[in-house]
C-alpha cells in the first residue's frame, strides 16, 4: 500500500475520536428557528389488523392504500410508517383527526420526548437510540406515536432499523397479552420496547468505559483522554432523552384519558420505574467517566514525578564530579595533589566512589 494511502487510512481513524463537530451535533438545538426536514426518499408502510381471533398483515409503499383503515372496524389496528414525507404525514394526520400541532411535531427534528393529549388523541414523540459500534457514537432515530380509540399509528424516520420485531413476532402469537388487549397497551408495548433498548445502548457504553480503564492503567496517553471526552458526549445524549421520557411516561400514568384503561396503567408504571433506573445508571457512567479523567490526570502526574525523580538522581550523582572537577580546574599556583603523580586517579576514584555511597544512600532509604 502507498504511503500516501497508510497516512489516510491513519488520517480516517483517528479524526473520528478528536473531531469536535460532535459537540455542535449534541448541544446545537435552537427550537426557534424553524428546521426543514428533507423527504425521505423511499417509504414503507406495515399495517396490523388483529384481534384475539384475528390477525392480518399487509405490506404498502403508497400512503393512500392505508388511508381506508381510518374507517371504524371491530379490530385493532398498528399502522407503522417507515420514511417521512410532508404530504404523506398530511394525509395520514388528516385522515385520522390528529391535529395540525400534532402533525408539526411528527415533522420536526430534534423535538424533545414529550406526551401530548388533543382531540381525543394521545400523542409522543421520543427517540430510539442505537449505539454504532464503527463510530463508538449514540445514534437517535425520532419516533412519533399517535393513539387512537381502536388504533395506533406510529411514524419513524428510518425504514431500515427499529426495535419492535419482538413486538411483530408477539403479533403473530394469537394467546399474547397484546392481541388480547386493546390498542393502549401496543402503545405500551411500543414505549417498553424503546426504553428497554436505552439498557442496550448504555452496555455498550459500559463496555467502553471498561475498555477506558483499563487502557489509562496500563498505557494512558492523549488518545485515552480523547476517548474518555468523547464517551462524556454521549452521555449528554442519554441524559438529554432519559429525563424527557420519565416525563413522558409520567404524564401518561397522570392522564385522565379514555383512551387508557385502568389495567394498564400499571404497565405504564413500570416503564417508568424502568427509565427512572437508566437515569440513575446514566448518571453513574457519568461519575465513572470523571472518575476516569482524575485516574488519568493522576497518571500523568506520576510518570512525571517519576521522569522528575529521575532526573534529580543523575543530577545528584553527577554532583561530586561536577565539584571535584570544578576545584582540581580552578587557575590557581597552588592546588594541593595538583602535580602528584597519582593526584589524576585519585580524583576519578572519588567521582566514582561517592556517587555509587550516594546510589546505596539512596536505596536505603527508598528513594527509588
Amino acid at each position: 500500500m502507498p504511503a500516501s494511502h497508510r497516512y489516510k487510512n491513519y488520517i480516517n481513524l483517528v479524526l473520528p475520536i478528536f473531531n469536535t463537530k460532535r459537540t455542535r451535533e449534541i448541544l446545537q438545538v435552537n427550537p426557534v428557528v424553524e428546521t426543514q426536514r428533507t423527504d425521505a426518499t423511499e417509504t414503507h408502510i406495515s399495517v396490523y389488523e388483529y384481534s384475539g381471533e384475528y390477525l392480518q398483515e399487509f405490506q404498502f409503499n403508497e400512503i393512500k392504500a392505508c388511508l381506508e383503515f381510518s374507517r371504524h372496524s371491530e379490530h385493532f389496528r398498528w399502522i407503522n410508517i417507515d420514511g417521512l414525507r410532508k404530504a404523506d404525514v398530511n394525509a395520514v394526520c388528516g385522515a385520522f383527526d390528529i391535529h395540525p400541532l400534532l402533525e408539526e411535531d411528527i415533522l420536526s427534528i430534534g423535538q424533545r420526548p414529550k406526551m401530548d393529549e388533543i382531540n381525543e388523541r394521545l400523542f409522543c414523540v421520543l427517540n430510539m437510540l442505537y449505539f454504532n459500534e464503527n463510530t463508538s457514537s449514540v445514534e437517535s432515530e425520532q419516533i412519533s406515536i399517535a393513539l387512537g380509540k381502536n388504533f395506533v399509528i406510529s411514524f419513524q424516520e428510518d425504514p431500515s432499523r427499529d426495535v419492535f420485531n419482538p413486538l411483530r413476532e408477539k403479533l403473530k402469537i394469537a394467546s399474547s397479552k397484546i392481541r388480547q388487549s386493546s390498542s393502549d397497551y401496543l402503545c405500551y408495548t411500543m414505549l417498553d420496547l424503546i426504553v428497554d433498548n436505552y439498557f442496550v445502548v448504555m452496555e455498550r457504553i459500559g463496555d467502553r468505559i471498561e475498555d477506558i480503564e483499563e487502557e489509562i492503567i496500563r498505557f494512558s496517553n492523549t488518545r485515552s483522554l480523547a476517548r474518555i471526552n468523547r464517551i462524556r458526549k454521549e452521555l449528554i445524549v442519554l441524559k438529554r432523552n432519559f429525563l424527557p421520557v420519565r416525563e413522558l411516561i409520567g404524564g401518561i400514568i397522570r392522564s385522565d384519558s379514555d383512551l387508557l384503561e385502568d389495567r394498564t396503567t400499571k404497565y405504564f408504571k413500570d416503564i417508568y420505574d424502568h427509565i427512572l433506573q437508566a437515569a440513575d445508571l446514566a448518571e453513574n457512567y457519568r461519575d465513572m467517566v470523571m472518575n476516569l479523567q482524575d485516574l488519568y490526570i493522576s497518571n500523568v502526574n506520576m510518570k512525571m514525578n517519576e521522569v522528575m525523580k529521575i532526573m534529580a538522581i543523575v543530577t545528584c550523582l553527577l554532583a561530586p564530579a561536577t565539584v571535584i572537577g570544578g576545584i582540581f580546574g580552578m587557575n590557581f599556583d597552588k592546588i594541593p595533589y595538583l602535580h602528584n603523580e597519582h593526584g589524576f586517579w585519585i580524583a576519578v576514584g572519588l567521582m566514582l566512589l561517592i556517587p555509587v555511597w550516594m546510589l546505596w544512600v539512596f536505596k536505603k532509604r527508598n528513594w527509588f
